[in-house]
């Protein structure tokens, strides 16, 4: 274990080392590509920049307001009866929006029924087999400007649905009822 520590913490370092030391052998002025490469991602960052502020005012209010709490009490009776836990309906919700968001409430749930319990398991499963769809979306669209998404969107929601499925159908089977 210690060894892939020690490779884990040379890794980052080395990869910068052989990214310039390649640049330096194509000659490459390695500086002045990634003063360039900042000054475009600055850019985008500000292009961008209303669409983050919108997302996180969105996620700010759903939270705020207990919207989250009232949709949770009025699924509980679905979900109970396809052996999903009511508490995971926020998350899986908020998934598709907001990464940070969805930690916040993960942390509240870790707090509440502990990381390693059926829930905490569900629920760390679940952000490795979920996506932030709509963050992701409108991030990569705008920024290459594309306006006609076609399928991306439907297909998207339910790879996440499948997600949040197997997430489900994953840790009961590993973990039980």
């Amino acid at each position: 274990m210690k060894i892939v520590l020690m490779i884990s913490d040379f890794m980052i370092p080395l990869i910068f080392v052989l990214i310039i030391g390649y640049g330096l052998l194509n000659n490459v002025k390695v500086y002045d590509t990634f003063i360039i490469g900042a000054k475009e991602g600055f850019k985008i960052v500000l292009q961008i920049m209303p669409t983050l502020i919108g997302l996180m005012v969105a996620v700010g209010i759903l939270r705020a307001s207990g919207f989250l709490d009232v949709l949770t009490n009025v699924l509980t009776p679905i979900t109970s009866k396809i052996h999903f836990p009511s508490e995971l309906v926020p998350i899986a919700l908020m998934r598709t929006v907001s990464s940070s968001a969805t930690t916040g409430l993960i942390l509240d749930l870790f707090k509440t029924y502990g990381p390693d319990s059926l829930i905490g398991r569900m629920t760390s499963v679940m952000m490795g087999c979920t996506e932030t769809v709509f963050y992701t979306l409108s991030i990569y669209f705008m920024t290459v400007k594309i306006k006609k998404t076609r399928y991306t969107l439907t297909g998207a929601l339910l790879v996440s649905l499948a997600g949040i499925i197997a997430s489900v159908i994953i840790t009961y089977s590993v973990f039980g009822n």
